[in-house]
């Protein structure tokens, strides 16, 4: 007999570590958003709120120094690099200027220190640095700027005009680029961080379904059905849902309500993905034969993601319970199991996407 928990009991066993998880995605294209045209496309639009702030950075840039202006754009550019929303673009903002805080600090302290003593070359350290950019980018920005800075700082110091003024020029300049991208994102064709998050949260909640669907026709011995593509495309949707709700969940978002409803939604994605996981695994069993049940548990599937989608026809339709047969085949049940965890995870995430995101969470 299957035992049924709670969607929450089972978030809880996972922690507060869980929601903000981080993964490489698989090999897979990163998608995108689309749809607009003109300056309600989203590509159109980042490029206008980039050429503006590129233009404020290029400005004040050069009032700062004629030389060294190139960081102030710079920055704009690391800054837009990858984000879809005001809030993306802000919180990058942030890191890029902790980042060159983080290292500028204390090379400003070390630099006047200049030794007789004989000191080791900083070539390896240069090659760590490489590594280190690389192997953080797509973890933490703030370290991978840590590891630029550290780099520029051992590449000037070779050239031997490292300095605390050049280092107060570099976060003078960086923090110019930073305002001129923030100012961009709130003044230009602004677009919040509920409306993005709110696309991509559907975008995966109907791949969800669309899995379901294949690992469904595949147990009914459809040989063209294949669940394994749709799985590594909502592991990548789930990847672009938790960078767009990086900023609500980041510590110094001082929002709790929509902090603790970003790390709710995120917990019961996951567990969305990991029920279509199992489904999808059972599904390329080949000893594993069709259930009639499987059927309706997946046409309630679909009517759950619609219902998120507020696309669902009038009135509810209830979800039945799984009814236990103990003659039908176990690979059957353990789809079963796996398609009733998923109504329950789908049900559940209907409080946190169907209020207002600025109202109190209320959990069951």
């Amino acid at each position: 007999m299957v035992r049924w928990h709670s969607v929450h009991e089972r978030v809880q066993r996972q922690g507060a570590g869980a929601w903000c998880y981080e993964r490489r995605l698989p090999a897979t294209a990163v998608p995108v958003l689309r749809g607009g045209r003109g300056l309600a496309r989203a590509t159109t639009r980042q490029a206008v709120q980039a050429t503006a702030a590129g233009a404020f950075a290029l400005g004040v840039g050069q009032l700062l120094s004629a030389d060294r202006w190139y960081w102030a754009v710079g920055t704009v550019w690391w800054v837009f690099v990858n984000t879809a929303s005001r809030g993306e673009t802000l919180v990058r903002g942030f890191r890029r200027i902790l980042g060159t805080v983080a290292r500028a600090s204390p090379s400003g302290c070390w630099s006047p220190c200049r030794c007789t003593v004989a000191r080791p070359s900083p070539r390896p350290l240069v090659a760590v640095c490489v590594f280190g950019i690389f192997y953080t980018a797509a973890v933490s920005y703030s370290w991978m700027v840590f590891f630029v800075t550290v780099m520029a700082g051992l590449l000037y110091g070779l050239l031997g005009v490292l300095n605390p003024q050049l280092l107060v020029l570099r976060l003078t300049e960086t923090g110019t680029g930073a305002f001129g991208a923030a100012l961009a994102v709130v003044l230009v064709l602004p677009v919040t961080l509920h409306a993005t998050t709110d696309a991509w949260i559907q975008r995966a909640l109907r791949c969800v379904h669309t899995c379901t669907a294949e690992a469904t026709a595949r147990l009914a011995g459809s040989p063209d059905a294949d669940p394994g593509p749709r799985v590594a495309e909502l592991e990548a949707l789930l990847g672009r849902v938790r960078l767009s709700l990086a900023p609500l969940v980041h510590p110094l978002n001082p929002l709790r309500a929509r902090k603790a409803r970003a790390r709710q939604v995120l917990g019961l994605l996951d567990l969305c993905a990991r029920e279509v996981r199992g489904l999808a695994t059972v599904a390329a069993d080949p000893d594993a034969s069709h259930d009639a049940r499987l059927r309706a548990a997946c046409r309630r599937v679909e009517f759950a993601v619609l219902a998120l989608a507020q696309q669902a026809p009038g009135g509810t339709e209830p979800l039945a319970a799984p009814a236990h047969t103990p003659d039908h085949h176990p690979g059957a049940e353990a789809a079963l199991a796996h398609v009733h965890a998923l109504e329950r995870a789908l049900a559940e995430l209907a409080a946190p996407l169907r209020t207002s995101p600025r109202a109190p969470l209320v959990t069951a």
